[in-house]
């Protein structure tokens, strides 16, 4: 029993021993290919930047959401102080150009309108396209009009040219409007 006691605990000394071996080969491996330190603490650099920019994005969003309440109120508000009925949206659009094309001194030859119901928002945008004709003075005085007017327009574009008058402009504008559904 002896024999065999001494031979247990020396295959067991060699087991020991070669699972020493194989663990410093592995480590020395591992050591080799294996992300250093300085790449481990710049990757977990770049995770706490990543963590902060997220946690950044989670407090914009929240303060968002809280005032998503008060931007809606204010939209509302916008749409009934600042956008007409339907009803009567394109005589007020109508007077309004007049109104503005005369007191600037200026001739309306052409204004048409193109309407789409945009029922989402609960708004028709009317798509206006007018002709004025008259000198620079006068247009610069039109589009001074158009911006301090009490009618809603979003001025798209402007096309400036000669009119067949000496000392005349023409002036084609496209504005779009919107009215209340």
């Amino acid at each position: 029993m002896n024999r065999k006691s001494h031979r247990w605990k020396s295959t067991i000394r060699w087991t020991l021993a070669v699972l020493l071996v194989a663990d410093l080969v592995l480590l020395g491996l591992n050591l080799r290919t294996g992300p250093s330190v300085q790449e481990r603490r710049g990757e977990i650099e770049q995770l706490q930047r990543q963590r902060d920019l997220l946690a950044a994005d989670v407090r914009r969003a929240t303060d968002i959401q809280k005032k998503l309440v008060g931007v809606q109120r204010e939209g509302d508000e916008f749409f009934k102080r600042e956008l007409r009925e339907a009803s009567s949206g394109y005589s007020s659009v109508v007077a309004d150009l007049g109104s503005l094309a005369k007191s600037a001194g200026l001739k309306t030859s052409a204004v048409t309108f193109r309407q789409q119901e945009l029922a989402s928002r609960g708004v028709t945008e009317v798509q206006v396209s007018a002709t004025v004709e008259g000198d620079y003075p006068s247009l610069v005085s039109f589009i001074n009009g158009l911006e301090r007017s009490s009618n809603f327009y979003v001025l798209d574009s402007l096309m400036l040219a000669s009119s067949s008058q000496a000392g005349s402009l023409k002036l084609n504008l496209q504005l779009r409007t919107y009215f209340r559904s």
